[in-house]
């Protein structure tokens, strides 16, 4: 039977493993990993919302710009999701946004053509959240 030398790194395989077990749960704590997370992270705003048909029910697939009030061209194009909803981070900062639904390839099951009922502006003050939404009817 061959005995390790204590020495070597067979022997310390097992304290290896027993500090990684004992000392790696103090340093990937969920706040650890949280504030590391945050460090890397871009300031944003986040703009939330959701398309609403005119039966009142969500729509999918339907393309959302969104521009500057100053500019003339979106910036960011969203689609809806199958609960209609949508959402696009946004630099923080003072500005105003206008969100408008882009029709063009949007067919209804009878044929009718949809429209937006009016485009939406919002305001942005900082690192926030705005919840909106964009109604369309025939």
């Amino acid at each position: 039977m061959i005995i390790p030398d204590p020495r070597s790194a067979i022997a310390r395989l097992p304290l290896i493993w027993l500090c990684g077990v004992v000392l790696l749960p103090v340093f990937c704590t969920p706040d650890n990993l949280l504030a590391a997370q945050k460090s890397k992270e871009k300031p944003y705003a986040l703009v939330v919302g959701t398309v609403w048909g005119p039966d009142n029910r969500p729509v999918y697939g339907v393309p959302v710009k969104i521009r500057r009030s100053k500019d003339k061209k979106p910036k960011w194009e969203v689609y809806s999701d199958h609960h209609g909803e949508f959402a696009q981070r946004l630099p923080p900062g003072d500005s105003d946004y206008i969100l408008t639904a882009d029709l063009k390839h949007v067919k209804t099951p009878d044929g009718k053509p949809l429209r937006l009922v009016q485009e939406v502006t919002i305001h942005i003050t900082g690192e926030e959240r705005v919840d909106t939404g964009l109604h369309l009817t025939y």
